[in-house]
């Protein structure tokens, strides 16, 4: 599995994409490994507004629930519609095709407990 580099990662097993005042969030392989087979996700709908730490959603496998806790605050420009009918898809391309939502940040959005993908790699290997 190659990790991409400039993703930020969070003990949490999200990934964040950031862009200026854009971000694309998602789980990460590891997550979805865990899960195993993913049959549901659970997401808020667009125009509503997450706050860094707090749950705004679950992803649900046939063996257990994934309480999703976002990364950064932001308001939701876009949820990834195809997860409602092929939840299935976090399973194949998690840091792809397969991303949760967009969101639009503000400046100086707090970012200081995201990872590095070598700090992320490096708690997974703590976590064993």
């Amino acid at each position: 599995m190659t990790w991409p580099e400039n993703y930020r990662y969070t003990i949490e097993h999200l990934w964040v994409d950031a862009h200026g005042d854009a971000a694309t969030i998602g789980i990460t392989f590891h997550a979805q490994e865990k899960l195993g087979l993913i049959v549901y996700v659970e997401l808020p709908k667009a125009g509503s507004r997450i706050e860094a730490g707090k749950s705004f959603g679950s992803v649900e496998s046939v063996s257990s629930i994934f309480h999703l806790y976002a990364p950064i605050s932001g308001e939701i420009v876009e949820i990834n519609e195809t997860l409602a009918s092929s939840p299935e898809k976090l399973n194949t391309d998690p840091h792809g095709a397969a991303w949760l939502m967009k969101l639009r940040i503000g400046k100086g959005v707090e970012s200081g407990n995201l990872l590095s993908v070598a700090e992320y790699q490096a708690y997974l290997g703590s976590e064993s």
